[in-house]
């Protein structure tokens, strides 16, 4: 397991192994004993095998070297799987209430032990693939997030198959299980739209959420040489990758390098930003020179004119 621990690509090897296998399982029992709740499990199921095959796919993709096509690179492509598996839990939550109220006006007769016993199994199954997916601090992204909240909510799911599974052995109320069903859909629906909601605000350049932007513009006018800032920028390009674009003032007096350097370390320092692209530009407030008479004759400038720069001895006369 210290491999998974660093490696999240084998974490996302095995639980889709895992799910899809059992997801087979569950789509036959679930059609043999008539149970709509295992139905929209296996359908939940096939949703989180695909939303593994996409972070597996993204994953890969990602790895790749950046272009002078694409000067980032790959990043986004995670970003973009993480959205599509908002929309497919989406539809999957459409399909299934859909099927649930029909089912709830026309009610079938329901294998109450087989449908209980499967989903006591897809339970296990779906706690082993979170373990797995949650296990160890490193390697987490938006996928490997997008794909543990897929199994998560199915394993909640499953617990709703067994409630219905129970209530149809016990009580014979078959609709138990099209209830149950809904229920299930309104958890996968709402899994759904947090991740659409998430990835939107990625790929529409929001600011990150961790992010105060408030706290940056202080940091930024708190640096030694900084008057002002403008056309300050702050947004991910995917997971973990922030960056920042900001042009900064420099006060009279200051070098823009320095200055420059030190509000790169800053925004390292207190922001955890790493990425960070500063134009320096001079004040254009005036500035006033102070000024003494060395001879008679001399020309004196006034005090609200700037002074030139003196050229060099032998400069601007081609010697």
């Amino acid at each position: 397991m210290s491999e998974l621990r660093r490696t999240p690509f084998r974490r996302l090897i095995l639980a889709f192994t895992v799910t899809a296998g059992f997801m087979v399982v569950e789509a036959v029992v679930g059609f043999l004993s008539g149970s709509l709740a295992l139905l929209a499990d296996a359908g939940h199921m096939l949703a989180d095998a695909a939303a593994l095959a996409l972070a597996m796919i993204a994953q890969r993709i990602a790895s790749q070297q950046r272009t002078r096509a694409r000067t980032y690179g790959y990043r986004r492509a995670e970003v973009l799987a993480a959205f599509a598996n908002g929309v497919a839990l989406a539809l999957t939550a459409v399909w299934i209430f859909g099927e649930a109220v029909h089912r709830f006006n026309e009610p079938r007769s329901i294998d109450g032990a087989a449908m209980t016993a499967t989903a006591v199994t897809g339970l296990v199954i779906n706690l082993f693939a979170a373990a797995v997916l949650s296990f160890g601090d490193k390697g987490h992204n938006i996928n490997t997030r997008a794909a543990l909240a897929h199994v998560l909510s199915d394993a909640l799911g499953s617990v709703g198959a067994i409630v219905g599974g129970v209530l149809v052995l016990s009580l014979g109320w078959t609709r138990a299980d099209p209830i149950i069903s809904g229920v299930i859909a309104l958890l996968i629906c709402w899994g759904g739209f947090k991740l659409v909601r998430d990835t939107s605000h990625v790929l529409m350049e929001g600011s990150p959420i961790e992010i105060d932007i408030a706290h940056v513009e202080d940091t930024l006018l708190k640096v030694p040489g900084v008057v002002g800032f403008h056309d300050l920028h702050v947004w991910s390009i995917s997971e973990g990758f922030d960056v920042l674009t900001v042009h900064i003032v420099i006060a009279r007096g200051f070098h823009g390098t320095d200055v420059v350097q030190a509000v790169a370390a800053r925004m390292r320092e207190a922001h955890g930003l790493e990425h960070c692209t500063i134009q320096p530009e001079p004040s254009s407030e005036p500035q006033l020179v102070p000024l003494r008479r060395k001879s008679q004759g001399e020309n004196i400038l006034t005090s609200n004119e700037t002074k030139l720069p003196l050229s060099r001895e032998g400069e601007g006369d081609g010697g």
